[in-house]
């Protein structure tokens, strides 16, 4: 950018209030735009007098400190304009690059885009603010600190002069970023997380509604490739019942908590943890026999269940969820009935079964005083619980993968699909994993020529 350009100053002789004379430059700056201003600065008090002729000149006699003679006038007025047109320029330098848009600030409206317009789901947004935030920041939970690594990065860039080159060797950084004990610190899939996420701020830069970046400098830069997901481990009933019964007999709970003993505590407490127990149980199993995710399991009313007389089976309506500890919509925003069997349905009659919150606008899953279970007290209660049924270590999640992999061996896919409330049915092709038709089996037989099992062989009479 062209600096301000000022032209020679004038001097100016004016009479102030008191009668006293004082010395006045003007001077014109221009600004690099081509538009240009008057400036006019107050000198100090004039050493002239009248000069008989409507002027003026220099007084008799030396010039005191402070007062300027026409001489020493001129000095201060190159001094000022000097000045005057530093401190222009710098805030016409300041102006430009706080117009800059800067790759944090691209990224702050981005999220602010995501919470307000988008209304993303809270844990996505806390997802997008974790991969975005600051360098040194603190963790929410531990005494660590986050790497900020795409702010550490681009943070100060200015978005528009980002480039594909960057991008790409930002990205084999990431690569080649090693832990304390010199393995690889990232896996292939959290550096395509990290693109995925800065390719998604660029691209809201580039909207015509927002701030017309001219191209996406994570475009062209390659994705890595992940290693194939692994086979899908889910439990089957007799395991998850397994994990039940530990439920049952409080072994989900703290060592520390189960070594103290019922002695420890009263009779109303031990009833309290008993009927705890009891639900944590229940929770699983209902995970398990319905399918549904748990923060829909968590945000699940009593009126949502619509149970047959018999108990043999029941009807979930979906239709909100906790993300992130926030109550709010399903997954995708849409509502979705779910055929319940009847091993569920006794799971959430016995839920329900209580004696204290059970209006129809009480969760089927509470604490004590009637508030929702939170999630993360959950996971580590389910861990404890497998690890006392001696089951190998499957994620809290994989109840609901095994809900529908037991469900697409004798379900039609589409049913699968609409009972997960999976948006494509390509989501639901991975519980496929285990299923072999019978037919397909006979239809090999046939193309190989082998010999029909005696199953598949035709009646034959014999004489």
């Amino acid at each position: 950018m062209s600096g301000i350009k000022s032209t020679t100053p004038s001097l100016i002789v004016r009479v102030g209030p008191n009668g006293s004379p004082f010395y006045e430059a003007k001077w014109r700056e221009r600004q690099p735009s081509g538009d240009s201003r008057q400036v006019k600065r107050r000198l100090g008090p004039a050493w002239v007098e009248p000069d008989g002729n409507g002027g003026w000149k220099k007084r008799r006699g030396r010039t005191p400190d402070g007062s300027l003679d026409p001489r020493t006038a001129h000095v201060a007025a190159a001094a000022m304009v000097e000045a005057v047109t530093a401190e222009s320029t710098h805030k016409l330098e300041q102006a430009a690059q706080d117009d800059v848009l800067t790759v944090r600030t691209l990224a702050r409206d981005f999220l602010d885009w995501q919470r307000n317009v988008k209304r993303a789901k809270p844990s996505t947004i806390r997802d997008l603010e974790t991969m975005l935030r600051e360098p040194g920041n603190a963790h929410v939970r531990g005494s660590g600190t986050s790497t900020g690594r795409i702010m550490r990065a681009f943070g100060d860039r200015p978005a528009a002069d980002v480039t594909a080159r960057e991008v790409s060797e930002w990205l084999r950084e990431l690569d080649n970023e090693t832990d304390k004990d010199d393995r690889p610190a990232l896996t292939p899939r959290t550096v395509n997380k990290y693109r995925s996420v800065l390719h998604s701020v660029f691209a809201y830069g580039m909207r015509a509604d927002t701030h017309e970046l001219p191209s996406n400098p994570v475009a062209s830069t390659d994705k890595r490739k992940e290693p194939p997901a692994p086979r899908l481990d889910f439990y089957e009933v007799e395991e998850v019942e397994a994990l039940a019964r530990a439920c049952e007999a409080g072994l989900q709970r703290p060592k520390s908590t189960r070594a103290a003993g019922p002695l420890a505590f009263g009779d109303d407490e031990v009833e309290w943890r008993r009927a705890e127990d009891r639900q944590d149980a229940e929770v699983f199993r209902a995970l398990f026999y319905s399918g549904i995710r748990l923060g829909e399991a968590l945000a699940l009313r009593i009126a949502d269940v619509t149970f047959k007389p018999d108990l043999s089976g029941a009807v979930l309506h979906v239709h909100r969820a906790v993300s992130a500890g926030v109550e709010g919509s399903t997954k995708g925003g849409r509502d979705r009935f779910v055929p319940v069997g009847q091993q569920g349905a006794q799971a959430l009659a016995r839920a329900i079964s209580r004696t204290y919150c059970t209006e129809a606008d009480d969760y089927v899953f509470c604490g004590r005083a009637g508030g929702r279970l939170d999630d993360s007290a959950l996971r580590k209660r389910y861990k404890r619980a497998c690890a006392a049924a001696g089951l190998r270590p499957i994620k809290l999640h994989g109840l609901r993968h095994a809900a529908g992999s037991i469900m697409a061996r004798s379900m039609p896919l589409v049913s699968v699909r609409d009972v997960l409330g999976h948006a494509q049915l390509s989501t639901t092709n991975r519980y496929l994993h285990g299923k072999v038709e019978d037919s397909a089996i006979a239809a090999m037989n046939t193309a190989f020529g082998a010999a029909p099992a005696a199953s598949e062989a035709p009646d034959t009479q014999v004489a």
